[in-house]
């Protein structure tokens, strides 16, 4: 989830890439791929700023507080199912090309959201600029893999992790102020000139690079993932839509039912094509990596909804404006910019099992102090800040030892493909919370019910990060160090059974 926070293993996703070709300009190759990402950074987090916004503009349209929740889905839905489809892609087909065509199709998506006239118009835009985002986010990675090397390498993934925090925090404030200012369609407009400078740079500077093991794409498995993911996200919005008509649950049922059906398809596809799939079921091979994955999922569906529901809280229940709602939410990206690196050097000490045991335990904690929220008056100082705090110590606390544990649980062959699979499932926990929040946004903000659903959706995240500290006590093996040894990896063999090596 990148609403506020770089979602995990980043950094393992550019270390994994080949420097198959030497860049006469990694200067450039670095400014490209800051640059570009950030287009999905800061737009995944100005968006929530807008909501109420974009809600009141588009309401005669079918904008609500139930289907508002699809403005974030409609992003994240095409990017966690095919992120990892683009990786492959640029692999294969050159990462340059497909940074470049990510770039041009999240610009031309931006311009579509600027001027959609209709709600259903700015979902599909929305839609087209997460299809965008899943080709430029993992071959900017890739490019950075490509350009550096060694020590340069880590240099340059730092650079950009830095970056990433930095954009992260100041999107949600400019496009607060330029809700306040321009109107929510600026926002989008905003994207066109940092699109133009990025393909710039990329197409002057940065060299081309593939892979020279490449796989063939796996469409029938993206297909699969998306529909599967789609249709389940379709069925729990309907659920979230209390006092739906009995033909509402049925239609929510069998949405849900048939994205069940074609997730298990997902998953024949996937072992049956072993190491030619899009996500290597060989992975799981290992508790360990079941463990992070659950832990991932947990954790990062908890902080999905947080990010939605704060600035959503603050504007229409304390009524503060835009940007003041953005700024909120400072804490969580200062604490991650300023402790992840001493949450690095603390798992290399203890072990990444430690640190992700406490850090959702404080998650929960700040998630449990959201329950001072009171229905008479919104106090930012005493009851919104104190809680924040916590889940930006927790989060501080388990997103670099999580990045750590994804690659131990692995052998140094499968690290770029467990780091991906990790990523997605990030935005995948995004994707199914919004989805939910319907029961939180349905309704009169101003109603004393909606601080009742608040509270209600305060205690699920706090069970969500308890049931993610779970994951690392019972299932992630303790490792002396993120330096050092490897949990034994799963390999793939011809049965397409896991095995561990001796």
């Amino acid at each position: 989830m990148r609403a506020v926070v770089a979602g995990p293993c980043d950094e393992a996703l550019a270390a994994s890439g080949s420097c198959d070709e030497a860049s006469s300009h990694p200067r450039a190759t670095l400014a490209a791929t800051i640059v570009g990402s950030s287009l999905a950074f800061i737009d995944s987090s100005v968006v929530n700023v807008g909501l109420p916004a974009i809600e009141r503009d588009l309401a005669s349209s079918g904008a609500s507080g139930v289907s508002i929740g699809w403005l974030i889905n409609a992003y994240l839905l095409p990017l966690g199912a095919l992120v990892l489809l683009g990786g492959v892609a640029g692999d294969r087909f050159g990462r340059k090309r497909i940074f470049l065509a990510g770039i041009a199709i999240f610009a031309a998506a931006s311009l579509g959201c600027a001027l959609a006239p209709a709600f259903a118009w700015l979902l599909a835009a929305r839609a087209l600029q997460g299809v965008g985002a899943a080709l430029l986010v993992p071959t900017s990675l890739a490019l950075l893999g490509a350009a550096f090397d060694g020590e340069a390498r880590g240099r340059a993934v730092g650079t950009w992790a830095a970056a990433s925090a930095i954009t992260g925090a100041i999107g949600p404030l400019v496009g607060g102020w330029l809700v306040d200012t321009v109107g929510w369609r600026a926002i989008f407009l905003i994207n066109l000139p940092v699109a133009a400078i990025a393909a710039g740079i990329a197409w002057r500077k940065v060299a081309e690079s593939r892979s020279s093991d490449t796989v063939p794409l796996d469409i029938a498995g993206a297909a699969l993932a998306t529909a599967g993911l789609g249709l389940l996200t379709y069925g729990l919005t309907l659920l979230a839509a209390r006092g739906a008509a009995a033909a509402g649950v049925d239609a929510a049922t069998g949405a849900i039912a048939a994205g069940v059906a074609c997730l298990g398809g997902f998953v024949a596809v996937e072992r049956h094509r072993k190491r030619r799939a899009m996500m290597p079921l060989a992975l799981f091979g290992t508790r360990t990596f079941v463990g992070v994955s659950v832990l991932t999922l947990c954790l990062y569906a908890a902080l999905g909804g947080m990010v939605v529901l704060l600035p959503y809280l603050l504007i229409e229940r304390g009524h503060w404006s835009a940007a003041a709602a953005g700024a909120a939410l400072l804490p969580l990206s200062v604490a991650m910019g300023l402790g992840s690196r001493a949450a690095g050097r603390l798992a290399e000490r203890v072990g990444t099992r430690v640190p992700l045991i406490a850090g959702p335990l404080l998650v929960a904690a700040g998630f449990a102090l959201f329950l001072r929220v009171d229905a008479a008056a919104v106090r930012y100082a005493i009851d919104v800040l104190p809680a924040l705090v916590l889940v930006a110590v927790g989060l501080t606390l388990s997103v670099a030892p999580l990045t750590a544990a994804v690659i131990d649980a692995v052998d140094a062959g499968h690290v770029g493909s467990a780091s991906g699979v990790n990523n997605a499932t990030a935005r995948i926990a995004g994707l199914l919370a919004t989805a939910l929040l319907g029961y939180v946004l349905v309704g009169d903000a101003a109603a004393p019910a909606f601080i009742c659903r608040f509270h209600g959706a305060a205690v699920v995240g706090a069970a969500l990060a308890i049931a993610a500290s779970a994951a690392a006590f019972f299932l992630c093996a303790p490792v002396s160090g993120s330096r050092g040894r490897h949990a034994p990896a799963p390999t793939a063999e011809p049965s397409g059974r896991a095995r561990r090596p001796s």
